[in-house]
């Protein structure tokens, strides 16, 4: 689409594929039962977009007009046969749904209820390969492709593709219900969802920035950030659900004073405070000491409360970098994730030098470190600190080729040159 009387409308279309993809997809699957059928027609209608809107411009309500013409599909694939016998009743109920509405340009198709907590929770069902379930979610509820789910799980792109086919295949011919579980199954089916959430908000956090960025990817912190704060209110008494909001809360407080006003990088330990949101911060400590009251100590509140710790500089100055790996180490006993691993290492080269930060890196599996760019990121800072240039130079290369961000990659390549000029 290059031309037509509306050359706004590929934005439009882009703007509703990045507010609505989650909504449109969980309604769509929540009554036909079947996600791939879903995001397929859901596709055919961002397609019909594309073609449509620049001729005869952007409807009055892009997403209800999205929202018919992928129905019209579904109803149509049913009517040729194209979707299983188990989906053709809800299907049905589609149609009926279709038949007492008006045209696509309606506004009140707009009023759809936000099903995208009973998919989450569908796609985390126990008939659910376990492997599957937070992929699922990412890919269906949050529209991250195999290939970016892939990368966050360390998994190829086609065996990740596969994964979620056989997924989504499940749920439909295993008839799993879309609802909110009552709360026996509900604690048990809770930890993929968060991790879900957790994994959509970093993929936000750590979009690239630029023209040819995709936007829909850095729109999902703030997605993320809703459906914690929906699973607190639905789940005030599951502290994890009260620790992940607010573990998100304290980052998402930090947004502004991670870039300089021209757009440089600025890590943690040299933003300027007086950026970041207090009443951000106030709320994560809330939401914090509320789940730490139910004395149930889980992931989610250890990495919360390790964000709470820097967050006292607000008032001090300074960063309590003990207290920091402490709870790092905590972490990483419940939670040996990479992420944690690296984290940790980075707090010990504060708290106790860089000779016992060296030791922690080297205890991570080089296998799982390959390619993961903060880990080389903290190893050039460490081996620095050591004045092992050579290595420390090396180390950094790695680093700036995994940078996916263009201002992350200018920042490792400027501590890279800044090594090169105090080389004796």
């Amino acid at each position: 689409m290059s031309g037509g009387r509306h050359p706004d409308a590929r934005r439009a279309a882009e703007i509703a594929a990045r507010d609505s993809y989650g909504r449109l997809v969980a309604y769509l699957s929540s009554r036909s039962r079947d996600v791939a059928a879903a995001e397929d027609a859901l596709g055919e209608a961002f397609r019909a977009a594309l073609e449509a809107w620049p001729e005869s411009g952007v409807p009055a309500n892009p997403e209800a007009w999205l929202l018919a013409v992928a129905r019209r599909r579904m109803i149509d694939d049913s009517r040729h046969e194209r979707v299983k016998e188990s989906a053709r009743a809800s299907l049905e109920v589609v149609a009926r749904e279709r038949q007492s509405q008006s045209e696509p340009a309606d506004a009140d198709e707009a009023a759809f209820p936000d099903d995208r907590l009973k998919l989450l929770f569908a796609c985390a069902h126990p008939a659910i390969d376990p492997g599957s379930r937070t992929p699922l979610m990412l890919q269906a509820v949050l529209g991250l492709d195999a290939a970016r789910i892939g990368s966050a799980f360390l998994v190829s792109p086609a065996a990740m593709g596969q994964r979620l086919v056989r997924a989504k295949a499940k749920i439909r011919d295993a008839g799993i219900p879309f609802d909110v579980p009552g709360p026996a199954a509900l604690s048990a089916r809770l930890g993929p969802v968060l991790d879900a959430v957790y994994a959509a908000y970093g993929a936000g956090w750590e979009a690239p920035a630029g023209a040819g960025a995709d936007a829909r990817r850095r729109g999902l912190a703030t997605e993320a950030i809703w459906l914690a704060q929906i699973l607190a209110e639905l789940l005030p008494d599951e502290p994890e659900a009260r620790g992940l909001l607010a573990l998100l809360l304290h980052c998402e407080a930090r947004r502004e004073a991670r870039y300089s006003a021209d757009g440089v990088f600025i890590p943690l330990d040299e933003q300027d405070v007086s950026l970041w949101s207090r009443p951000m911060v106030a709320r994560a400590e809330r939401e914090l000491a509320a789940a730490a009251a139910m004395r149930s100590i889980g992931r989610y509140q250890l990495e919360a409360a390790i964000q709470s710790a820097h967050a006292t500089r607000i008032h001090g100055g300074r960063t309590d970098w003990e207290a920091v790996a402490i709870l790092y180490e905590q972490l990483v006993r419940i939670a040996p994730a990479l992420g944690a691993l690296v984290g940790r290492a980075a707090a010990i080269a504060r708290a106790a030098g860089p000779d016992a930060a060296l030791h922690a890196l080297d205890e991570i599996r080089p296998a799982a470190a390959r390619a993961y760019q903060p880990y080389w990121a903290v190893r050039a800072h460490v081996l620095a600190l050591l004045d092992d240039r050579e290595a420390a130079r090396d180390a950094y290369g790695r680093a700036i080729g995994l940078a996916e961000d263009p201002r992350v990659r200018d920042f490792l390549i400027r501590r890279r040159d800044h090594l090169e000029g105090v080389r004796p």
